[in-house]
């Protein structure tokens, strides 16, 4: 696939990071294939997570084209520079049209990213997995990587004021590839990047024990100091945000 506009803003991006005087800590990126398709699964914490989520495949050399919502899109900005890093466009009422784009991606030996949580956790906390990631993978034939993002939430999330002040630490942890068939339940089989996801945080949505509350953080994310108070903070905002926001919000 013909690249022009991804390598120059991956320079970008880390000259960014390094202006932001950002630390990041980067565990399990051997974890992700050099080459062949492959579907990266990231937890959903913050509106810049598909610019840090890419870093997860940078040691691979490889390029990640994420699965993101039509509203992007069709902005008259943003749409052309998302066609252009041939990111997939996710039109929620299409039906198999994006799934499509994402087998083909996949088949042709791309890297793709997807957002389970089809949605920004307020609370900070995984939500339901939907199953379109294990199906996906499935019909495709390629590893499904898991991939945890913390410290991202500091910048730019739900119900909180932005902040790019310095020195964030952005914690990006890649889990082993697991390799789903078609020939099993989708649903249950979801229940495997749930887990590899929350196998630290003591809940998940496929019956792991609640392990209590400095457990009920994700993979990789500190249970104290600033990180861990942000995660209670985020549950409990979280919490109040979707009571406000009604049911068609969650």
């Amino acid at each position: 696939m013909r690249d022009l506009t991804y390598p120059p803003v991956i320079v970008t991006a880390k000259a960014g990071f390094r202006l932001l005087g950002q630390r990041f800590q980067m565990t399990g990126t051997e974890h992700v294939p050099r080459t062949g398709g492959v579907l990266l699964a990231y937890n959903h914490i913050s509106y810049v997570d598909f610019v840090y989520g890419g870093l997860a495949a940078n040691p691979s050399g490889r390029k990640v084209r994420f699965m993101a919502k039509k509203e992007l899109f069709d902005h008259a900005a943003v749409g052309p520079f998302m066609r252009s890093l041939h990111h997939i466009e996710v039109d929620r009422g299409a039906g198999e049209g994006s799934p499509a784009t994402a087998l083909d991606y996949l088949k042709a030996g791309e890297a793709v990213g997807i957002f389970p949580e089809a949605t920004i956790s307020r609370a900070m906390e995984l939500k339901e997995f939907k199953s379109g990631a294990v199906r996906i993978a499935a019909a495709a034939g390629v590893p499904l990587v898991p991939v945890i993002l913390w410290g991202t939430q500091r910048m730019m999330t739900k119900d909180h004021p932005r902040d790019f002040s310095r020195g964030t630490t952005i914690a990006i942890t890649v889990g082993e590839p697991m390799h789903p068939t078609t020939s099993d339940n989708a649903v249950a089989q979801t229940c495997s990047p749930a887990r590899a996801h929350e196998r630290d945080a003591g809940e998940d949505h496929c019956g792991l024990p609640d392990q209590g509350t400095a457990a009920r953080l994700p993979v990789g994310a500190p249970a104290s100091g600033r990180y861990g108070a942000d995660a209670r903070r985020g549950r409990r905002d979280g919490r109040r945000g979707e009571a406000r926001a009604g049911p068609e919000a969650r």
